[in-house]
């Protein structure tokens, strides 16, 4: 699993739940089939700006779990080698365990050319009003890949 895979999931986590420590953390992750040590855990608390409340952990000022990733910019740029459409899909290829959080971005950006997303593996298909639209979505894309 990469590692922004993997915050993803603890932004979910933590956000679904009260989680008054680093090990219910770990076990809550567990459960979803991602084993981490206690070390890798604790970097990515810190790397995701998580902080400690009374309630358990919690990421200040911030609501929804699409607010915490990453840009859709630096996520295209890092993840995505492939785009390609068919009439009014786009689809997108990522290296292997990225398409969630690159689909999750997109979304959270909500570009009128976007109807939705629908992120795999490694793979993320792009929904589109028509084929005009998802033409320019696969512009945007490939201005992002450059």
């Amino acid at each position: 699993m990469s590692r922004l895979s993997r915050q993803v999931i603890i932004r979910e986590l933590v956000g679904k739940h009260a989680v008054a420590s680093q090990d219910e953390l770990r076990l809550l992750l567990a459960k979803r089939g991602h084993a981490v040590t206690q070390a890798t855990l604790s970097r990515d608390i810190r790397e995701l700006g998580l902080v400690k409340t009374a309630d358990g952990y919690a990421v200040p000022g911030e609501d929804g779990a699409t607010s915490h990733l990453p840009s859709v910019e630096r996520l295209v740029r890092e993840f995505v080698y492939d785009v390609k459409s068919a009439q009014n899909l786009v689809v997108l290829k990522t290296s292997a365990g990225s398409a969630q959080p690159v689909a999750a971005a997109l979304d959270a950006e909500e570009w009128k050319e976007v109807v939705g997303t629908l992120g795999g593996d490694d793979t993320i298909l792009i929904v589109s009003r028509d084929a005009r639209q998802a033409a320019r979505l696969v512009a945007r894309i490939r201005e992002l890949l450059d």
